[in-house]
């Protein structure tokens, strides 16, 4: 069969590439064609766009690049009316891949099925009307959504979480341990986000609050499409932090601690069972967290407390992400701090909810047989 697949961004990248693996395992004929990345190019196929592209949050950048995001639109369009594929594969990247869907189901082109759902419940809420028009099938990968869905009459198939198998893969071609095997060193890991206005908002109070800490290295994770020289420009003068590429999961198993933006990365650093602080600064804080308490629908921004629907990490989100919240929590999780056991222990709680390992598998295996269907 023909799959089209559409990611948007580096962790849509990597649980594409592992789903297009497992529908290979499945499928002997299986054709791919996708706008997506190096992960997803490795598995084989056609790349059609790759997703540094099409990668812009925020109004100003979007505004900016609004020629560019029509263009790409344009193309996938016109892309997927050419090839005809047997299903279009959405991966999460709302805000580009709704509009596929509508695209595609007005045309009749094939079936839509959205794998890692919008997280509509956080917010546009109403966009559950377009995904019951246009979505065939939605895959999702936390395991809340599936009341929330069932609640608003559209059903849904969990089939686990795709980060406790990248995760799992991970420690088996690096032998690595489960656990929190950084707890002996004095290291400390920030991740600082994937795309760049979360960098420019974000790194540089995380490594001057890191820095307060004698005797700590510290260690940026640096996201694939983004250059090293453009991380340079937000580390304070005087501050030693070493950046490291590809390589988030071995630094956060080497670190005892992590300062980490609200996203996928959150969840990661929780399954690898490091003790973290969630930072993300915005421009113009108060105003911001006003309009998230009149705007989002959920308690919580990270993953790691919405999964369990409690707070386990500490979440310092617009104006609450000061110098002197960052360095209070921080020495709460470092060794001997109040905190840090008790997040252990909460980290094992949200794993047993989470499930196991098999999301892909899982996945691809319901894909091909609702397709032969």
């Amino acid at each position: 069969m023909r799959y089209y697949l559409i990611a948007g961004e580096a962790s849509g990248d990597l649980h594409a590439s592992n789903l297009m693996a497992e529908l290979k395992r499945q499928d002997g004929e299986a054709e791919f064609r996708f706008y997506g990345g190096d992960k997803m190019a490795a598995v084989g196929g056609t790349l059609v766009k790759h997703y540094r592209e099409l990668a812009y949050m925020g109004f100003i950048p979007v505004l900016m690049h609004l020629p560019q995001i029509l263009r790409n639109m344009r193309l996938c369009k016109a892309d997927i009316e050419a090839w005809k594929p047997d299903v279009v594969i959405l991966v999460d990247y709302p805000g580009f891949n709704l509009d596929i869907a509508k695209f595609v189901h007005e045309k009749g082109i094939c079936k839509v099925y959205y794998y890692i759902s919008p997280k509509i419940w956080a917010w546009k809420e109403y966009r559950i009307k377009n995904i019951k028009r246009d979505v065939d099938e939605l895959f999702s990968i936390l395991p809340f959504e599936v009341k929330w869905f069932e609640e608003r009459d559209y059903r849904v198939h969990y089939v686990g979480n795709p980060c406790v198998d990248a995760v799992e893969e991970w420690r088996k071609t690096s032998g690595a341990s489960e656990g929190s095997g950084g707890a002996a060193n004095r290291q400390i890991a920030i991740l600082a986000g994937s795309r760049r206005q979360e960098i420019k908002d974000n790194l540089r109070m995380m490594l001057e609050c890191a820095a307060r800490f004698e005797g700590y290295r510290l260690v940026i994770a640096g996201a694939p499409n983004v250059e090293e020289a453009y991380y340079r420009k937000f580390i304070p003068k005087g501050v030693d932090a070493e950046i490291r590429f590809g390589e988030t999961y071995q630094v956060l198993s080497e670190s005892v601690a992590a300062l980490v933006t609200s996203g996928t990365a959150t969840l990661e650093t929780a399954i690898l069972r490091v003790p973290q602080v969630v930072c993300y600064a915005t421009p113009v804080g108060k105003f911001i967290s006003w309009l998230r308490s009149k705007v989002l629908k959920v308690k919580y921004i990270s993953l790691v407390n919405l999964i369990v629907d409690r707070e386990i990490v500490q979440e310092l989100v617009a104006d609450r992400m000061t110098r002197e919240n960052i360095t209070q929590c921080l020495t709460d999780i470092l060794p001997e701090g109040q905190s840090r056991q008790q997040m252990l222990d909460d980290y094992e709680e949200m794993n047993r909810v989470l499930g196991g390992a098999g999301a892909s598998e899982r996945a691809a295996r319901e894909m091909f047989n609702l397709l032969k269907c």
